[in-house]
């Protein structure tokens, strides 16, 4: 899986440490559909007691992809915090490489509305989200801050 580079993540400076954790690899993103497409790596240390990955761990890289979403797409104009999430459970998540699909369905002047997939390489589904954002002026000195913590 080869990470995009030349976007405005790369200047953001050090990706945040939820970020670290699920391995977020930006493998796309097209700002005309409004598009993103992100790697993430399940490691053992998210194996529920069956060894699929825990519901909280696909939850996070959902939300984590719908967020990134709109920071690509607005090239960090907003940045956004989750009002609400709905999640679905398609079948349990193996752990190894896997890849979220994020989009924006609706972008509004202090709402955004977004849905992501989680998929493997070959494409089989294994959970999607809905979800409504609050779009925040995007503060970098202060996110920075906050990464420090």
């Amino acid at each position: 899986m080869e990470t995009l580079t030349g976007t405005i993540f790369d200047q953001l400076g050090p990706r945040p440490k939820m970020a670290e954790l699920v391995d977020w690899k930006l493998l796309a993103l097209d700002k005309s559909a409004r598009h993103i497409r992100i790697g993430y790596t399940a490691q053992k240390l998210f194996a529920n007691p069956l060894g699929f990955a825990h519901g909280g761990f696909i939850v996070a890289m959902l939300d984590e992809t719908m967020g990134a979403t709109v920071i690509g797409v607005t090239d960090a104009e907003y940045f956004s915090t989750t009002i609400s999430m709905s999640v679905d459970f398609l079948r349990p998540v193996p752990l190894g490489s896997l890849i979220a699909e994020g989009r924006i369905t609706k972008l509004g002047k202090q709402i955004v509305f977004l849905e992501s997939v989680l998929t493997d390489e070959a494409g089989k589904k294994f959970a999607r989200a809905t979800a409504s954002y609050k779009l925040i002026a995007f503060d970098i000195s202060a996110i920075q801050n906050n990464m420090q913590m």
